[in-house]
C-alpha cells in the first residue's frame, strides 16, 4: 500500500505547493542577481495555517540548490548569539580563518634592524555577528563569488527588541556594503504591523523595516487545489475524478493547512482505489476536528477571557459581524468594543471585511468551532 502523500504538521513540506509560484519566481530571480535584489529582504506574512514557515523552508531549500548557505532560525532570545554561531560554524567548514588583529608594531634598530607585529588571537577576540557574515561572504566570495547567505527568521513579530535593534543595525551595514545577504522574515501581518508602528520612535529600525519587501499569502484559489489534489493522489497511485477533486479543494476552502488534512485524512479512510465523495466527507469532518485541535485550540487559549467572549458573541453571525450588533450582546458601548475588535485584528484572529464598518473572522472553520465550544468557552472565560 503507497504512503500517505499529504503532510498535516505544522512546517512540514506539503508534495505540492500550491499557488505559490509568482513567489517562488521572485526569490530564484533575486538568488540569480545576488547582493542588492530587494526580494532578499522581505516579509511573509499570512493568518495561521497558511503557509509561512513552509514557504520560508520552500525558500531555503531553493537557495541551497543554487549553492547558497542557508541558517533558519526562529525568533526567540539569544537570536543573535545562535547566528553568530551558526555563520562561523558555516565559515570554518569553508577553510576560512578568523581575522586577527593588530595589538602593537614595533621597529628594531640594531644591527639587522626589522619588525614585528603583535596579532590578538581570535580566541581572545571574538567577532560578532557582523564580522563573521563579513568573513563568510569573503570566503564565498573566493569560493565561486555568485552565492551567498540567507537567513530565515520565522516569528518575526515575536522578537525581543535588543535584538531587533541589532539584528536591524547589522543588516544595514552589511546591505550598504554590497554584501550578498538575504534576510527573510515570517510572521502575522498585524502583529509585523504592530511592530514596526511599536518602532516608529526608532527611525533606523521603522525605515529599515518599511523598505522590506511585503508578501502576503492568501487563501489558494479552489481550481489550483482541485489540480493539486488531482495531480498528487494520481502520482501516488490512487484516482480521483475531476468532480471529487473539487469536492476536496472546496472542502478546504483553499486554506493551506486544511489542504493537507482534507487530504491526509480523506486517503486514510479510502487507504486503496478511487477516491469517492463518501471519503471526502469523512475526511473532511475529521480534518475540522484536527484544525480545531491544532489551530484554534492553541490560538484562543493564548487570548483574554474577554476575547474569547467578543469571538463567541461574533460566532452568532453567519457573516461579517456588525459593531453596534456586539455592542448589544456584551452590554458594552462602542469604545470598548473598539478596543477589543482591534486588539483581535492585531492577535491575527479576526480582519476587516469587505463591508465597511464589519469585521469577520481570519481563520476558516473558527466560526464552527467556537459554536461548538461555545458553552465550554464561556465557562472558561467566567471563572
Amino acid at each position: 500500500m503507497a504512503r500517505n502523500p499529504f503532510k498535516p504538521t505544522a512546517g512540514a513540506t506539503p508534495p505540492v505547493l500550491v499557488g505559490r509560484d509568482s513567489v517562488l519566481e521572485d526569490l530564484d530571480e533575486a538568488l540569480e542577481d545576488g547582493a542588492g535584489s530587494p526580494y532578499l529582504l522581505q516579509f511573509i506574512t499570512g493568518a495561521r495555517g497558511v503557509g509561512k514557515t513552509v514557504m520560508l523552508t520552500e525558500m531555503g531549500r531553493r537557495a541551497r540548490q543554487q549553492g547558497w548557505i542557508v541558517i533558519d532560525e526562529t525568533a526567540t532570545p539569544k537570536l543573535i548569539q545562535r547566528l553568530t554561531s551558526a555563520v562561523r560554524r558555516h565559515r570554518e567548514e569553508l577553510g576560512a580563518p578568523s581575522r586577527r588583529r593588530i595589538t602593537g608594531a614595533g621597529i628594531s634598530l640594531g644591527p639587522l634592524g626589522g619588525a614585528n607585529l603583535a596579532l590578538e588571537s581570535p580566541d581572545k577576540a571574538t567577532p560578532g555577528l557582523r564580522e563573521e557574515i563579513g568573513m563568510l561572504c569573503d570566503a564565498l566570495d573566493l569560493h565561486d563569488g555568485q552565492t551567498g547567505l540567507i537567513i530565515t527568521v520565522d516569528e518575526i513579530h515575536t522578537i525581543p527588541q535588543s535584538e531587533l535593534d541589532e539584528l536591524t543595525a547589522i543588516t544595514q551595514h552589511l546591505i550598504r556594503e554590497d554584501r550578498p545577504l538575504g534576510l527573510l522574515m515570517a510572521g502575522i501581518p498585524q502583529a509585523v504591523e504592530r511592530m514596526i508602528s511599536d518602532n516608529a520612535q526608532r527611525p533606523k529600525v521603522s525605515t529599515f523595516m518599511r523598505r522590506a519587501e511585503r508578501t502576503s499569502l492568501e487563501e489558494v484559489p479552489l481550481h489550483s487545489v482541485a489540480a493539486a489534489f488531482e495531480q498528487t493522489l494520481t502520482e501516488a497511485g490512487r484516482s480521483v475524478s475531476p468532480e471529487v477533486a473539487l469536492e476536496c479543494a472546496q472542502a478546504t476552502g483553499g486554506y493551506p493547512f486544511m489542504i493537507q488534512l482534507v487530504g491526509y485524512h480523506t486517503w486514510r479512510i479510502g487507504k486503496t482505489g478511487e477516491v469517492t465523495s463518501a471519503h471526502v466527507t469523512a475526511g473532511r469532518e475529521k480534518a475540522r476536528k484536527r484544525l480545531g485541535d491544532l489551530v484554534h485550540a492553541p490560538a484562543l487559549a493564548d487570548l483574554s477571557p474577554v476575547d474569547r467572549t467578543f469571538l463567541t458573541h461574533m460566532s452568532q453571525d453567519s457573516g461579517p459581524t456588525r459593531a453596534i450588533d456586539m455592542q448589544i450582546r456584551m452590554g458594552e458601548g462602542s469604545n470598548y468594543i473598539s478596543v477589543y475588535r482591534d486588539r483581535l485584528i492585531r492577535a491575527g484572529m479576526i480582519q476587516p471585511a469587505a463591508t465597511y464598518g464589519r469585521f469577520e473572522f481570519a481563520l476558516p472553520e473558527l466560526r464552527e468551532y467556537l459554536r461548538d465550544h461555545a458553552a465550554q468557552l464561556i465557562a472558561q472565560s467566567e471563572n
